[in-house]
């Protein structure tokens, strides 16, 4: 009885391949499961380009698309225009008190727009103090006193006469160490300085005018408008930040006044640029106001204008904090003020001023005004049917891959448009789209909106 069962086990017992065979059937099983894993993987990469679910359900939690991408596409972003009136008051504020500062605290002017005395002598900056008391202690205003270039101190001071100035450079060159001959005295008179300022100005007036020029006819006067009035929010609010600081004003300061009205106006050109792509025939239709494509491009310029932004504030701040506040370099410090200041005010202003300027603009426009009937009428009857409007700055079509997935694709048309609306799409029943419905046997049906397509000979795959 036991050997009929141990025969009975070895003839039903399946051979175990060994050696090469095992080798060989691992091999085949391996790449029969990767080839599997590739067509799987290439299916899944191609329905998600296409908007739909992956089969069998997600695999997983889906990526979450960067912020960049998702401010682009609208699908989330800053209400920029629609909040204006808030901008225009914190706006407002923040110039009033800087205005505030001019007129109050007033500026400090150098010795190049007020005239004055300098003095250069070798020392180092155990001996700065020394100096500057030494000139004080002569009769001289002392305005300013560092050292520059690593072996040599500066002395600025008010104007003085022939006498004071030589009593000064005695004193100086006693308390230095060194001869009366190793001081070099400067007399700078007031009319330097105001020739300076005239020029400033004379450029910043033909600066502007030519904006004004290259804004109306590249895009329209009224983007022309929306730019002047952020340049004057970044001038008034760096002259009074300076003025608040109480830093000297030095032709370095002008030189940065000019510099951050080139970086404010390129950031606003890019921005207007994307707001004359969005609203290009926008009128035509009743997909959304002037003001929400114009949010749009805010919104889509974004990502783009903060990193600008900050590469160029990193070396300025280097320059302003590193170099003045902790390694007591402040030889450019004036500039190096003016820049940083003056660069994020460019940056607020070309996002948060410029374009909701322009949109309030437009917005009184009667062409604009009934585009704006137009829209909510066509968003009030979708709300009436129980569908859903693109309501908010949306005019990506990426987007609506989220809609496609069940949604109802709604026909732009005039509100004053009679009669039912066509549809663009043919609306089949359930008995045409069946697998014996008026077609050839084998053939598949072309697949509805928001269903998967299925593959041939039963869907599902050999694992």
């Amino acid at each position: 009885m036991s050997d009929r069962r141990n025969d009975t086990e070895h003839e039903t017992e399946t051979p175990v391949p060994v050696g090469t065979e095992a080798d060989e059937a691992r091999a085949i099983d391996a790449d029969a499961d990767a080839a599997d894993d590739a067509a799987e993987a290439a299916d899944d990469a191609a329905l998600a380009d296409a908007g739909l679910p992956a089969e069998g359900g997600s695999r997983g939690r889906p990526k979450r698309a960067s912020l960049a991408h998702r401010l682009y596409n609208g699908e989330a972003g800053l209400d920029v225009v629609g909040r204006s009136r808030l901008i225009y008051k914190v706006t407002a504020v923040v110039v009033l008190l800087c205005i505030a500062s001019m007129v109050f605290r007033g500026f400090n002017f150098g010795i190049d727009f007020a005239g004055g005395n300098s003095f250069r002598l070798p020392g180092t900056t155990e001996q700065l103090e020394q100096v500057r008391q030494a000139a004080t202690d002569a009769g001289a205003d002392v305005a300013s006193a560092q050292v520059v270039g690593g072996g040599e101190i500066l002395l600025r001071t008010g104007g003085l006469d022939n006498d004071g100035e030589r009593a000064v450079v005695d004193a100086v060159a006693t308390a230095a160490g060194v001869d009366t001959d190793q001081v070099s005295p400067e007399s700078v008179s007031a009319e330097w300085g105001q020739d300076i300022t005239d020029q400033a100005l004379i450029a910043l007036v033909v600066f502007l005018v030519a904006v004004v020029l290259f804004l109306a006819i590249r895009f329209q006067p009224k983007m022309a408008i929306g730019a002047i009035a952020a340049l004057i929010h970044d001038l008034v609010v760096t002259a009074g930040v300076y003025s608040l600081i109480g830093f000297e004003v030095t032709p370095s300061t002008v030189i940065g006044l000019l510099t951050i009205l080139g970086f404010s106006l390129y950031d606003t050109v890019v921005v207007f640029d994307k707001v004359d792509e969005n609203t290009r025939g926008l009128s035509s239709g009743a997909r959304m106001t002037w003001g929400e494509a114009a949010n749009l491009a805010v919104n889509q310029t974004l990502m783009r204008s903060i990193n600008t932004s900050v590469i160029a504030l990193l070396p300025v701040a280097g320059l302003l904090f590193v170099g003045a506040g902790l390694l007591g370099v402040g030889t450019l410090k004036d500039l190096a003020l003016v820049l940083f200041v003056g660069l994020a005010a460019g940056a607020y202003s070309s996002i948060f001023l410029a374009t909701p300027i322009v949109a309030d603009l437009k917005e009184r426009e009667p062409e604009q005004q009934a585009l704006r009937r137009r829209v909510l009428a066509r968003r009030s009857a979708a709300a009436r049917q129980g569908t859903r409007a693109a309501a908010g700055p949306v005019a990506s079509a990426r987007r609506a891959r989220g809609a496609a997935r069940g949604g109802v694709a709604l026909a732009e048309r005039d509100a004053g448009s009679l009669g039912p609306a066509r549809a663009d799409v043919v609306v089949e029943s359930p008995a045409t789209v069946g697998p014996d419905a008026g077609r050839p046997h084998g053939a598949t049906a072309a697949p509805r909106p928001g269903v998967r397509p299925q593959r041939p000979g039963g869907g599902k795959r050999r694992r």
